[in-house]
């Protein structure tokens, strides 16, 4: 089998891993840079080109695609998808599990439950926003933080309010 790895660092343990396990088990596999990746986008031959080389041929990808290059890494899997090539993660399950809120939209209307959880775009109304989920004490996230990045534990109403208060306000 034939198998591409996307990832940006062929030297990060994850990346060598998975080098090693394919080989060890008889397969073909090449670490790419996904924004060196440029892509073809056509419904009669679509391709992805890397410095100069044609991906075509590859069965399978396995992407290893950082928070910081989403869009382009998602748009690159997207490619193989469009190829026909099997993606071990499909493009929009790693588009939707770094969206916050359409992560929690979508296990809610799964019926999973979840802490009480509110969003807001700005914090025009935050005494609103902090009686909306019970009051202090209250977990505070930003949207775009990511492992434990932009958490706050506000254990009072003025602590919530605090943190949520922009500092231009």
């Amino acid at each position: 089998m034939k198998i591409a790895i996307l990832s940006r660092d062929p030297a990060l343990y994850s990346s060598v891993r998975l080098m090693e396990a394919a080989k060890a088990r008889g397969h073909d596999a090449r670490i790419f840079d996904p924004t060196h990746c440029y892509m073809n986008i056509t419904s009669m031959k679509p391709s992805i080109h890397y410095m100069g080389e044609d991906l075509l041929g590859y069965d399978a990808v396995i992407p290893r695609i950082g928070a910081s290059i989403t869009f382009y890494g998602t748009a690159v899997l997207r490619q193989f998808e469009v190829m026909g090539v099997y993606t071990l993660n499909k493009s929009a399950a790693i588009s939707r599990s770094r969206d916050k809120m359409a992560s929690s939209q979508l296990l809610a209307r799964k019926g999973i439950d979840l802490p009480i959880t509110a969003f807001a775009h700005n914090p025009d109304n935050i005494e609103d926003l902090i009686a909306e989920v019970g009051g202090a004490p209250l977990v505070i996230k930003l949207v775009e933080g990511s492992q434990g990045i932009g958490v706050v534990l506000a254990e009072t109403h003025n602590a919530a309010h605090s943190v949520i208060q922009p500092s231009w306000a």
